[in-house]
């Protein structure tokens, strides 16, 4: 973590950061009222997107052009779960640099970290995804903020193309929260919102391709059978389960590769280990929220993270205003008074969409800065991925469920 604990109170913030090396928020930052209307507030009204011109006003950010390639490599953090996570924990995770070697691809690295393919690709703008280079820094978005939502079962956010799961602990105020990516309905084929729950569970299962679907594919000149049983040419993979939304299932796949895109016929898949994993442990009956949030605030230890993720083709909401909304809803949810931010540098977090958290409250560390001091990692990556069978999982948006 790059801050330490800070003391938080109607009175404002104090940082008690070694590293950012403050006492206290500036006063030139000096706490504003928050409007009633949430939709309309003052401290970063008239949000521009195209305001942001790389200057941070008055305080000049620590220059820190990239990781150091020679500093130690330290062991990879887990990505999957997470445990004894309170109420008032909001993040997830830590982002993590990998230098990359010269056989790594993004559809491989994103498989050993449990990323998806598009976020890894978003995270990382003007990396080639076929050939990073040698030693080239790939920066893992391995730090997620959760959800504004009850902690209970499964929480779904199709713009993060992320799952998370919540169980309750034995103490009921923390959970241990799971954390996947999954693959979602393509466009003309949208994944649903909403409230369902799982309704039942089936190993090998058989795909009973819809007509709808079996229609598509005949127009391509791809004729599908009415069943497909259980075997390598499923695309629901090993394991599924149903949900009350009729039609829709969560399961894994047969073209791993497609997780983390919107490749699907409209139904949630997750990488073959991962359903494995969840399989046993969701009982029928658990909830599931389906929620459409591309732009997400949270705290953690005093600092208030905004993460932006690209928003599904067919969205046209203003992501400004999204940003506006859910960082009054953080201040609101704190009982933090609000203080005035930096709208250039939320402009550019909307712009860039790279799906990050990132701290919008200090300004000692630029964008760059901050990744830059990310967590170094170990290369642990094994063996490469066939480029011709990676390219065809990649590119395959039929034949899916």
């Amino acid at each position: 973590m790059f801050l330490h604990p800070t003391t938080l109170g109607r009175r404002g913030l104090r940082y008690t950061s070694p590293m950012l090396r403050r006492a206290r928020f500036p006063r030139s930052l000096l706490p504003v009222a928050l409007l009633p209307a949430l939709s309309a507030c003052s401290y970063i009204e008239g949000l521009d997107l195209g305001a942001w011109r790389g200057d941070w006003g008055e305080t000049e950010p620590v220059v820190v052009t990239a990781p150091d390639p020679d500093a130690p490599r330290q062991p990879p953090l887990a990505t999957r779960h997470f445990e004894a996570i309170g109420a008032e924990q909001e993040v997830l995770g830590d982002v993590q640099i990998l230098f990359a070697r010269h056989e790594n691809t993004f559809v491989q690295i994103a498989r050993d970290f449990d990323l998806g393919y598009e976020e890894l690709k978003l995270a990382n703008p003007g990396v080639d995804v076929w050939i990073p280079g040698e030693d080239t820094p790939i920066y893992l978005p391995t730090m997620n903020i959760v959800p504004a939502l009850p902690r209970e079962g499964i929480v779904l956010n199709l713009p993060s193309m992320r799952l998370m799961y919540f169980v309750e602990d034995d103490s009921s105020d923390t959970r241990r929260v799971t954390s996947h990516p999954i693959g979602i309905g393509r466009e003309g084929w949208a994944t649903p919102t909403g409230s369902a729950e799982v309704t039942g569970k089936a190993r090998e299962p058989t795909w009973y391709p819809p007509a709808s679907v079996r229609a598509e594919h005949a127009e391509l000149g791809d004729p599908l059978p009415s069943i497909v049983g259980p075997g390598p040419d499923n695309p629901l993979g090993r394991f599924a389960m149903g949900l009350s939304m009729p039609g829709y299932l969560i399961h894994g796949t047969n073209k791993p590769a497609g997780v983390g895109m919107r490749v699907s016929h409209g139904c949630i898949r997750l990488y073959p280990e991962d359903i494995e994993a969840l399989f046993d442990r969701v009982p029928s009956g658990t909830p599931v929220n389906i929620i459409d949030e591309p732009v997400l605030a949270g705290w953690r230890d005093g600092e208030l993270f905004l993460e932006v993720h690209a928003p599904l083709a067919e969205d046209e909401r203003d992501l400004s205003a999204q940003a506006e909304r859910v960082i009054a809803a953080a201040f609101q949810r704190a009982d933090v008074e609000p203080v005035a931010l930096d709208t250039e540098l939320i402009a550019r977090i909307v712009t860039e969409q790279r799906g990050i958290p990132f701290p919008i409250l200090s300004r000692e560390l630029s964008i760059d800065g901050y990744l830059a001091n990310a967590r170094i990692i170990e290369n642990t990556i094994e063996s490469a991925v066939e480029a011709e069978v990676v390219e065809t999982a990649v590119l395959e948006t039929t034949a899916s469920n």
